[in-house]
């Protein structure tokens, strides 16, 4: 009788010992089908993530262009509502905008120079020029927005 009873044992723990090894093998591949799948979400978060920051970087060189179009315009003598200041007024709303969405949205390293650019074109475009030129004020505020947005985008 006892040699009756070894043979469905031994077949009983063949079963448990293949549901469990099935069991784990699966469990294994799923946790890295999830593992690869969080990975790729991941990293088309960062690529989003990096278009939306391009994108920001661009409407604010767009807007400081503009700014800057307008800062070359300027007559020496203007009042509210002329047409110099009717472009004037929308342009530096948009660079405002467009200055605070590098803040939101880009790294923190890069908020001083975007701030200290368009605080540079704030005061071409509204205050009365000095002898200085107007390529010469900007240029250096401009070059380090630009260098700092090419290490922060790379």
């Amino acid at each position: 009788m006892a040699g009756d009873l070894w043979t469905p044992v031994a077949s009983m723990v063949g079963v448990a010992v293949g549901g469990a090894l099935t069991y784990l093998t699966q469990r294994t591949t799923q946790r890295a089908a999830d593992r690869a799948e969080e990975q790729r979400r991941a990293a088309a978060l960062a690529e989003e993530r990096r278009a939306e920051q391009i994108r920001t970087v661009l409407e604010f060189v767009r807007f400081a262009l503009e700014a800057e179009g307008v800062a070359h315009a300027r007559p020496s003598r203007w009042e509210v509502g002329d047409e110099w200041y009717v472009t004037a007024r929308p342009a530096m709303d948009g660079l405002r905008i467009a200055e605070k969405g590098v803040e939101l949205l880009c790294a923190p390293r890069l908020h001083a120079p975007a701030t200290a650019y368009a605080r540079a074109l704030n005061q071409a475009v509204w205050q009365e020029r000095d002898g200085e030129s107007l390529a010469d004020r900007l240029e250096p505020f401009k070059a380090e927005f630009l260098a700092a947005a090419r290490r922060s985008l790379s």
